[in-house]
């Protein structure tokens, strides 16, 4: 067994890079960053021999990060416990492996191999990579011979021109059922990184998503099995389209549409954006005319003419009405379109309280008229009995 040290360069067309004292326990507080380079021309894979660091739903505290390049731009995946990974494959002939521990508990770390694949190589353990045409399609390993291999990771990084977006639609989809998709799942993030701060959606079983859009010119989709049950798998197919197609994981909705009516002429939408932006009336004066009623944090918020799409991960639910609400293990979040873009203004990161309507098939609108103020804590009982309010049958 080679002794292995904190991080390196390493540059050969394979090798083994380890946690610093493996197999013995690895020491608190480091940080090991190992820079791989195989052949020009090739693409680098890393397959985890095996794995112990300090377990976490999250991997907040120990963990490692395996990423396409050398920068930290495009992240393959994050691993901790004793999970481990198929194989990793970088969009290029080089990979980034960082190793990061806080000051509690240590277990053995981690060993792995690397080594060098020809680009458009495929088998049983190659899956993911680049694509930047302006159409194409990814697919789970082994499709549609059979079954997709048990610990598998993949991630497919598109990217567009900056000033288009990308649609992608999934045309078969077989993928291990489980109410929170915890094991086996397909998750997609707007940008070019695993963050649940930009996740669109994360999905699985036997019904394929609905059509996805991007916010802006790079998606990253990636799938994931455990080593377990395995399914048939997907085939998804991605195209680029023009960035002023909204983007809302649904068929698109006219920015003139107002919240009780539908197809509404322009002019009267912007007459309606030119008004004196104020808020009327208290929670419980606009509890019973709302449809809806929610609390969340708004995570996107993208303009789009005179508009705004947000997308708002979800605290609570006081009223549901025809809103429709995705939901990813524990996480719900919805989509609401805000008619007026400054009218109400919402920014990224903050909790609002929103009262609003939701048309026939579930978007939800939001007109100046309507009732949206920032959420705080201790709001939270005066919401709580609103839940228990009586309203007139209309």
């Amino acid at each position: 067994m080679p002794s292995f040290t904190c991080g390196g360069n390493v540059t050969a067309d394979s090798g083994l890079i380890g946690s610093e004292g493996y197999p013995g326990v690895y020491p608190p507080n480091t940080k090991c960053v190992w820079k791989i380079t195989v052949p020009e021309g090739k693409v680098a894979v890393l397959r985890f021999g095996f794995i112990d660091l300090e377990s976490d739903s999250l991997c907040r505290y120990d963990y490692v990060d395996v990423y396409s390049g050398h920068s930290s731009g495009h992240r393959l995946g994050r691993f901790c416990g004793t999970f481990r990974p198929g194989a990793l494959v970088s969009s290029s002939n080089k990979m980034l492996v960082q190793m990061v521990s806080d000051a509690n508990t240590a277990g053995s770390g981690f060993i792995a191999m690397y080594s060098s694949a020809e680009p458009n190589e495929r088998g049983d353990q190659y899956c993911g990579g680049h694509l930047y045409k302006p159409s194409g399609s990814f697919k789970t390993p082994n499709w549609p011979d059979k079954d997709y291999p048990a610990g598998v990771s993949c991630s497919w990084h598109i990217v567009a021109p900056k000033n288009q977006i990308i649609e992608v639609k999934f045309e078969k989809f077989d993928v291990e059922r489980d109410n929170y998709c915890r094991y086996d799942y397909v998750a997609v993030f707007n940008g070019g990184e695993i963050n649940d701060a930009r996740r669109i959606g994360k999905y699985c079983g036997d019904s394929p998503p609905p059509p996805i859009f991007s916010d802006g010119n790079e998606l990253l989709i990636q799938f994931l099995s455990d080593l377990s049950l395995t399914a048939d798998g997907f085939i998804g197919y991605y195209k680029f389209r023009p960035k002023k197609y909204p983007t809302m994981t649904a068929p698109p909705v006219m920015t003139t549409t107002l919240a009780t009516t539908r197809a509404t002429p322009l002019k009267y939408s912007v007459a309606l954006c030119q008004q004196k932006c104020k808020r009327s009336g208290t929670p419980e004066s606009n509890y019973c005319s709302s449809s809806f009623v929610i609390t969340g944090t708004v995570i996107t918020a993208v303009t789009r003419g005179g508009s705004m799409f947000a997308t708002v991960s979800i605290i609570n639910v006081y009223k549901e009405g025809n809103l429709a609400i995705q939901q990813a293990g524990k996480n719900m979040s919805t989509k609401i379109h805000i008619l007026c873009k400054k009218c109400p203004f919402v920014r990224r990161g903050l909790n609002y309280l929103f009262m609003g309507q939701a048309d026939e098939e579930g978007y939800g609108k939001i007109a100046p008229n309507n009732f949206v103020v920032a959420f705080k804590a201790k709001n939270q009982r005066l919401l709580n009995n609103l839940k228990n309010k009586r309203c007139p049958v209309v």
